[in-house]
């Protein structure tokens, strides 16, 4: 009885997806914005628009597929206060290093919440070949698999962001010493910046690519640095880079301000490693602790042997 119920619920589930899809992938489910249909005519003074509309991830026929449906979803969410605007989205991806469009990330976490949905249908499938289905516990296994594909997927993307940042931070105090020493040796700052973008690799070099990129592009130097350190959320590291706005703004000789820049990066990076190497004593500490004190606590008590008084 249960297997003639199970197998007609899944084949109804797999043409009931099927169906959305092909109404999802209808021309007027996806006609193209403004600006995807201007973007082909002004790709000399806007190259952010062709890579936004061509890019190149696997993900772009799936995100031109179901980016309405996902956008529609992500945006009842907002009014909720459930979900991250697409601003907000957008600067989480580039800290990310990521050049997907919020569309793209919308449309994986879609993908993710029809995984988790999926596992929830299997097990309901197992419980009711087992005879314990209920239908509430269903339909909150259900809900619970979509959100935790939603979550999941975010909590990737916040994990991600955070090792991305450590590793500026570790790659930081080398770079702000080789950009010393390239202005004391003559460079100018740009100079400085070319040079170290180029001979560099890591993180930080790729910001740094970044930044010369936009110079070229036409950005004043100043204004390009300003515009990193706003977008780099890492306090040395937008420090140092207003140190150097501000020394080529007054004109303050700039391989002293870089010196002295590298040296406070330098102590403060030997500051994080005491604290952390503080914090990890701690940690290494605390099973030692309780193991002693388990063992102090699991022995035997045993009580002293009275001695009968003719025996002393």
């Amino acid at each position: 009885m249960t297997e003639m119920i199970l197998w007609p619920g899944l084949v109804g589930l797999t043409l009931g997806a099927g169906a959305l899809i092909l109404i999802a992938g209808l021309p007027a489910m996806n006609r193209p914005r403004f600006a995807e249909r201007v973007a082909p005519y002004v790709r000399s003074v806007a190259p952010e628009a062709e890579s936004t509309v061509h890019s190149r991830t696997p993900l772009t026929s799936a995100a031109r597929i179901f980016a309405p449906a996902a956008q529609r979803l992500a945006e009842s969410l907002r009014r909720l206060g459930l979900a991250s605007s697409s601003e907000v989205l957008s600067k989480r991806l580039r800290h990310a290093n990521l050049t997907w469009s919020p569309a793209e990330y919308r449309t994986q976490q879609l993908g993710y919440a029809v995984i988790g949905v999926t596992a929830g249908v299997l097990i309901n499938g197992l419980a009711l070949v087992a005879d314990r289905f209920h239908p509430v516990a269903a339909v909150f296994l259900v809900l619970a698999g979509a959100g935790l594909g939603v979550v999941g997927r975010d909590l990737q993307l916040n994990t991600r962001i955070r090792s991305r940042r450590r590793r500026m931070i570790a790659e930081f105090p080398t770079v702000a010493e080789l950009l010393a020493l390239s202005v004391s040796a003559g460079e100018s700052a740009p100079g400085a910046f070319q040079r170290i973008s180029t001979s560099c690799r890591g993180e930080l070099a790729g910001e740094l690519k970044e930044l010369m990129r936009r110079t070229k592009a036409g950005t004043p130097f100043v204004s390009a640095v300003r515009t990193l350190s706003t977008e780099i959320e890492a306090p040395a590291i937008a420090r140092f880079l207003h140190g150097v706005v501000v020394a080529v703004e007054r004109g303050t000789p700039l391989a002293e301000v870089m010196r002295a820049q590298a040296a406070d990066v330098r102590d403060h990076s030997k500051r994080e490693l005491m604290e952390e190497a503080g914090r990890k004593e701690v940690a290494m500490l605390a099973p030692i602790v309780q193991l002693t004190e388990s063992s102090r606590y699991g022995r035997k008590y045993e009580p002293h042997r009275h001695i009968p008084t003719h025996q002393l």
